[in-house]
């Protein structure tokens, strides 16, 4: 009786121990940690701006005097330019979350030089262009999280110095002038700004924008004095800029 009790708790506690092993894992069962969720990119918030170009300007004018009106010619001017601005951005929600909407304003220094030969006559001078500023607002869309390609468009105005004129004629003596002068008018541009989020840059919320812009000016009529006392020089003004700048975004959050 005994030996039959003994047998019967003994297997009784094998079966136990049995079912609780049955219940643990594997020793060998590796252990999986969850990766981290991606980054979560947002372009709403401040930032300020610097960057270097080359502009390009053209203008159509005439030489208007007491007996006639030349007929249109075109002159230009290229050079480099630095530029320097700053704005604000808001990135929308929902399902245009991927559309973003911001206001900005910047100012150019420039050193744009071309020749101006004072409507077609045969003197001419020095033109300089020697800075710009504009205000506006940009519409983009975000083709990656990192990625952002826009459009823009606004208020701007550029300042001309004086000109002096001298005679491209052999022999003939007589100077003439205008005075500096600040031109208003429109733009539209676009480009594109992309995060420059790198774990190895010592600079969180840097990011890298080109852009090309496109600038009309209102028509001006400048006295001239000089050899040309009385007559006036008619211009309307078109600049072309493409730069390319750092951009530094104070609560970029990326990384």
């Amino acid at each position: 009786m005994k030996k039959v009790l003994v047998g019967s708790i003994a297997a009784i506690a094998l079966s136990a121990s049995s079912a609780f092993a049955a219940d643990l894992p594997p020793a060998s069962t590796p252990y999986y940690k969850a990766p981290p969720p991606p980054p979560s990119y947002t372009w709403t918030g401040c930032y300020v701006d610097g960057g270097v170009g080359y502009g390009m300007s053209n203008t159509d004018e005439t030489l208007t005097t007491p007996a006639f009106t030349t007929a249109k010619v075109t002159d230009g001017g290229r050079g480099w330019l630095g530029r320097v601005g700053g704005g604000c951005d808001y990135q929308l929600g929902g399902g245009f979350s991927n559309w973003v909407i911001g206001a900005f304003g910047d100012y150019d220094f420039e050193n744009i030089h071309g020749w101006n030969d004072l409507g077609g006559s045969t003197v001419t001078g020095d033109e300089k262009q020697n800075g710009a500023w504009a205000v506006g607002g940009r519409l983009g869309y975000l083709v990656t999280p990192r990625l952002l390609t826009y459009a823009d468009g606004g208020y701007t105005e550029a300042h001309v110095n004086g000109v002096t004129f001298t005679s491209i004629v052999p022999g003939v003596a007589g100077t003439a002038s205008t005075a500096s002068h600040t031109y208003s008018g429109w733009f539209l541009g676009g480009g594109t700004e992309y995060a420059l989020d790198f774990s190895w840059l010592p600079i969180h919320g840097l990011f890298w924008r080109n852009e090309y812009r496109y600038s009309q000016f209102d028509g001006a009529s400048l006295p001239v004095s000089g050899a040309f006392a009385g007559d006036s020089l008619n211009e309307t003004k078109f600049n072309q800029t493409i730069t390319s700048s750092l951009v530094w975004r104070f609560n970029w959050s990326g990384r």
